[in-house]
């Protein structure tokens, strides 16, 4: 599941990230990616809620009223539908993934699986865990170590990192206040035109206007591979809208959007209801024996690790490994 509120995870998950085809920089042509989590396991890539990518309503006013609440409801709806369809993956081990917003996304969805399967007396979903990634986990600990990861890392000023705590403290990540908003304007005009997802890295020109409403309004992280494209959501964007992909993707002509986008405007502005901390729903799916893994790359300055270190010393969980290095294959 995709961030934002609002953004693709066929754009993002699928063609961007973990996905077995990325896209090209001429828009036209596919590549095979050698990292691709489904050599591993059966993917989903979820286009929730409604108005993201190609998933539609036959209400246009559904697109307006969107929010967790709703997600978590129609997320668990395909699932069990899904699940109908295709029932030969029912008694499959599922795990639900997502980065930045989809911190609410899945332990939501995940919660409202256990307590369905809870209602119904089995196992509708064979549901054991979730991970997520530079998630949105808790909106003042989000905050606190989002100010303190630009400040160190040379972001921002002292005076913009002392008012960012004052103004923007227990503030919503989703329902800024407009003081909060001004601050964040401070802010991302003193970051200039960096990439605040990869701040390390070159960002894209075609994408440099966009910067500044990105850092403020979506939460999506772009994750790096061993040759990296800044550009990849422009690749997706002309992609998405050649018409023969379309087809391929068996997109109903009267439902698709007449410019197909990563990015929902309208999804991400009207959104609702937006729970400032998810702790609780961890709290309750830690004692229903779910595996949890969190993850944090060090270099996105949306969501960073600062912010994913202090959400899970919130927690109060017992230490059962000290902290150690970790290697992969000897390296």
């Amino acid at each position: 599941m995709s961030s934002g509120p609002g953004c693709s995870s066929v754009a993002y998950g699928e063609a961007e990230e973990i996905g077995p085809f990325h896209i090209r920089p001429d828009g036209k042509t596919v590549y095979l990616n050698p990292y691709s989590w489904n050599q591993v396991a059966n993917i989903l890539f979820l286009e929730s809620p409604v108005g993201v990518g190609f998933s539609y309503s036959n209400t246009s006013s559904d697109l307006l009223n969107n929010g967790d609440k709703r997600t978590a409801k129609d997320s668990l709806t395909f699932l069990l539908k899904w699940l109908e369809r295709f029932p030969q993956y029912k008694e499959r081990d599922f795990y639900i993934a997502g980065e930045s917003y989809a911190g609410h996304y899945v332990p939501q969805l995940s919660q409202a699986i256990v307590r369905y399967n809870k209602a119904t007396n089995g196992k509708a979903i064979n549901l054991k865990g979730y991970m997520v990634g530079n998630a949105l986990t808790d909106d003042y600990h989000d905050h606190l170590g989002q100010f303190q990861f630009m400040w160190s890392a040379g972001l921002i000023s002292d005076e913009t990192y002392k008012l960012l705590n004052v103004l923007c403290d227990f503030e919503s990540f989703v329902h800024y206040s407009s003081a909060c908003n001004e601050m964040m304007d401070v802010a991302s005009e003193e970051m200039g035109n960096i990439d605040p997802y990869s701040i390390f890295t070159p960002s894209c020109s075609a994408n440099a206007s966009q910067t500044k409403w990105l850092l403020k309004r979506r939460l999506m992280v772009s994750q790096l591979s061993k040759k990296y494209d800044p550009c990849t959501e422009k690749h997706s964007e002309v992609y998405f809208n050649l018409p023969e992909v379309q087809k391929s993707l068996h997109v109903l002509p009267e439902a698709a959007p007449s410019k197909w986008e990563t990015c929902s405007d309208i999804v991400n502005t009207k959104w609702k209801d937006s729970p400032i901390t998810m702790l609780d729903v961890y709290r309750e799916l830690i004692r229903e024996g779910l595996r949890i893994w969190i993850f944090s790359g060090d270099t996105d300055a949306v969501i960073p690790i600062t912010s994913t270190r202090y959400s899970i010393d919130a927690l109060k969980l017992a230490t059962v490994k000290p902290w150690h290095a970790w290697y992969d294959d000897g390296q």
